[in-house]
């Protein structure tokens, strides 16, 4: 850990005063003096440097293939940035974040609003029987100070912990019992909507709209929607594989498809449709 004794940025992207540990409700991670938290959620921990030139990206989903590729699962969640010319090196075996089995890194450019970003990126993984949980971490910063922040920077970004259950929606998964679509062609289609509505969030952290944008940033990044009920039950995030929810009194929870299904037909339980939240 860098000393705290040390003195403020001396240059774009030096070595800061150290960082500390925040301690958010799903992560503990490394928060560099002076640098702001864009996102701390449920599947993703954003942050960005004072001068917006550099960031640091933790995110990751549960529930997916074992056969996944973690190139894949990289690629789409720096696409969903909307670069322009992303270029990624080949992959390298790196040392996997903590209960994680294996980890592949990347070095990798893009451009963005017409100034050139360099970063590196990495895809830990963790093998639980027939799924599989990746998380990647990635710090990137303009070209022009990447030298500057290219010793510490990735550091920073692996130091992310999970302390809750639900993190990368785990226990959300085992809880509910509702079987999620994991085929490539829905998971291409719900990044690209992500990309389409939550990354300019990233970019305008200070609009004055920041915490409904940052509501649905995080439901994006998790491929879920938040629900509410009409039992007193706290509101719920569940996975996008359902489009229509309902929940009984013991707060059971049923997904479905069709729109005229009803539980309650056939069944001695007072199942009542789930509502959309919106903040």
């Amino acid at each position: 850990m860098y000393n705290y004794n040390q003195s403020p940025f001396s240059s774009p992207g030096s070595n800061p005063g150290g960082w500390e540990i925040r301690r958010g409700q799903y992560f503990n991670y490394a928060m560099p003096h002076g640098w702001q938290v864009v996102e701390d959620g449920q599947f993703a921990v954003v942050l960005s440097s004072p001068d917006n030139a550099a960031l640091t990206i933790m995110v990751g989903n549960s529930g997916l293939p074992v056969n996944y590729n973690p190139w894949q699962f990289v690629y789409e969640k720096l696409l969903a940035m909307q670069p322009y010319e992303l270029q990624m090196s080949q992959p390298r075996q790196a040392q996997p974040m903590a209960g994680c089995a294996i980890a592949y890194q990347w070095d990798y450019t893009y451009y963005f609003n017409g100034i050139l970003y360099r970063g590196v990126a990495k895809c830990s993984v963790i093998y639980t029987y027939n799924i599989c949980t990746m998380v990647m971490t990635c710090a990137a910063s303009h070209e022009s100070q990447w030298s500057n922040y290219a010793s510490w920077l990735p550091q920073v970004a692996d130091q992310v912990t999970a302390t809750n259950g639900a993190a990368f929606g785990i226990q959300g998964i085992m809880a509910q019992n509702i079987e999620i679509s994991q085929t490539e062609g829905q998971k291409l289609r719900e990044y690209r909507e992500w990309s389409e509505r939550t990354w300019n969030e990233v970019n305008h952290q200070r609009h004055e709209s920041i915490d409904r944008q940052n509501f649905h940033f995080r439901e994006n990044l998790g491929n879920v929607t938040t629900w509410t009920n009409s039992y007193g039950y706290p509101t719920v995030e569940l996975p996008t594989s359902y489009n229509y929810f309902w929940m009984n009194r013991q707060g059971q929870i049923y997904g479905t498809n069709d729109p005229s299904e009803n539980p309650n037909v056939g069944s001695t339980q007072d199942w009542t449709r789930m509502n959309r939240y919106q903040p």
